[in-house]
């Protein structure tokens, strides 16, 4: 038997295919538990940081942009770019490799 919190614990639509909802309950609960409990789905424009863009910065990113989040995208891959911004959303891409770009973001 599998217990689950209430506070994560939502409604699927009967129209959402089983293959279409698994990755929110798996990946989809990593990435939106730290949001909730941080408040951040409260307060859109409010900034979020994405390290990596595997499979959780992916949901992370189209989370963070569905809530109306500022999204920046921290990569090691400059390749990596246009699918954060142009396919995603990201309002902000940083190459974490990059010494400038690191040393905009701390200042």
């Amino acid at each position: 038997m599998i217990v689950a919190d209430r506070r994560y614990v939502v409604h699927m639509p009967d129209n959402l295919p089983m293959d279409a909802a698994a990755p929110l309950l798996c990946a989809g609960i990593t990435v939106f538990a730290p949001m909730k409990d941080n408040k951040m789905l409260e307060s859109p424009g409010k900034k979020l940081g994405v390290v990596g863009l595997g499979g959780l910065g992916h949901v992370a990113e189209k989370f963070g942009k569905a809530f109306g989040l500022h999204v920046t995208v921290i990569s090691t891959s400059p390749s990596k770019e246009a699918e954060a911004k142009k396919c995603l959303g990201a309002d902000v891409f940083i190459v974490s490799t990059d010494r400038k770009q690191m040393k905009v973001i701390v200042m």
